[in-house]
C-alpha cells in the first residue's frame, strides 16, 4: 500500500514570533510531526511527506532555516513546492542538498510511486499572492504523461485550480491552469490534483479531475462566503492529509485527513 503525506502551509517565521502576531507556527509543525511520527507504524508504507508550499511566512534564510530544524525529527524524507509567502531563491538555497532542490529554475519535480506518479509544481509568482505555472511546469507535466500511459497521477501544487467559494481566496487561486486542466483532462487514467493555501479541507471535481485542497497544520482560513469579505483567521485543530494507494478490493487512491494532537483510541464495547 504506497502513501504519502501532506503537509502543507506551515507560515514559519522567525524563533520566538508568532505569524499574523497570534499564531503560533512553530508549535503547530511540532505537534503535526509528533502526530505523523506517533502513528507511522499504524499506517502502512509511508515513504514521503509533500509540503504543499507557504513552508515560511516571509520567505526568509532565517525562517527556513528554523523551518528545517523543526523538520527534523520527522521519521519521514519529505520534499516540497513553493507557495506565495516563499522566495525561490532562499528556499533553494536552505535546500540545495535535496534531491528533489533543481539546481534552478522553477522548483518541479517528479516521483514515481509504482502504481501511480505523483508530480510537484511551482506555482510561486515573486511578488504576486496567486499563482503562476511557467512553462517548464507544462513541459514536465507533458514529459511525464507521455511515457506513464494509463498510470493514475497526482499533480501537487500549492495555488489550487479548484474554487473555494471564499472570494477572497480564490481571487488568489491559480490563475493561468487551464492549459494545465486540459492535459490532465485528456490523460487516460486516473488525476488527482492537491493543493493548499486555502487552510481548509476541501474537494470537488472538474471534469475527470478530483481536486483537494489539504488543511494547513497552524491556523484556518476562516469560513465566509459573502463577497467582498477580508480573509480572517481561525484557531480551528490543523491536520495532515494521508494519502493511501490500494489495489484491493479495487484501485484507488484513499485520502484521510488526520488532526494533529493527541486523540487516544478506545474499544467500542466499553
Amino acid at each position: 500500500m504506497p502513501a504519502f503525506l501532506q503537509i502543507t502551509d506551515t507560515h514559519i517565521v522567525a524563533p520566538g514570533a508568532l505569524a499574523c502576531g497570534r499564531s503560533d507556527t512553530a508549535a503547530a509543525l511540532t505537534r503535526a510531526i509528533e502526530t505523523i511520527n506517533a502513528k507511522l507504524p499504524v499506517l502502512g508504507d509511508v515513504s514521503c511527506a509533500i509540503v504543499t508550499g507557504d513552508l515560511t511566512d516571509h520567505g526568509t534564510p532565517e525562517e527556513y532555516a528554523h523551518f528545517s530544524a523543526l523538520m527534523a525529527p520527522l521519521e519521514l524524507p519529505w520534499l516540497a513546492v513553493p507557495g506565495n509567502h516563499d522566495r525561490r531563491a532562499a528556499m533553494r538555497s536552505a535546500f540545495a542538498g535535496s534531491d528533489w532542490m533543481p539546481e534552478r529554475g522553477p522548483i518541479h519535480w517528479h516521483r514515481d510511486f509504482g502504481p501511480f506518479s505523483l508530480i510537484g509544481l511551482d506555482t510561486l509568482l515573486e511578488g504576486a499572492h496567486h499563482g503562476d505555472l511557467a512553462k517548464e511546469g507544462l513541459a514536465l507535466v507533458d514529459e511525464v504523461l507521455s511515457r506513464i500511459g494509463a498510470q493514475p497521477v497526482v499533480i501537487a501544487t500549492h495555488h489550487p485550480w479548484m474554487p473555494s467559494a471564499i472570494t477572497s481566496m480564490d481571487d488568489d487561486n491559480l490563475r493561468n491552469g487551464a492549459a494545465l486542466m486540459a492535459r490532465l483532462n485528456a490523460h487516460p487514467g486516473p488525476v488527482r490534483m492537491i493543493s493548499g493555501h486555502v487552510h481548509r479541507a476541501m474537494t470537488t471535481q472538474i471534469g475527470r479531475i478530483t481536486c483537494q485542497i489539504a488543511p494547513a497544520t497552524g491556523h484556518a482560513v476562516d469560513v465566509d462566503l459573502r463577497p467582498g469579505v477580508d480573509n480572517r483567521l481561525t484557531f480551528e485543530p490543523g491536520a495532515v492529509t494521508l494519502y493511501t494507494w490500494l489495489d484491493a478490493p479495487l484501485p484507488c487512491l484513499v485520502s484521510d485527513v488526520i488532526p494533529t494532537g493527541d486523540y487516544p483510541s478506545y474499544p467500542f464495547q466499553g
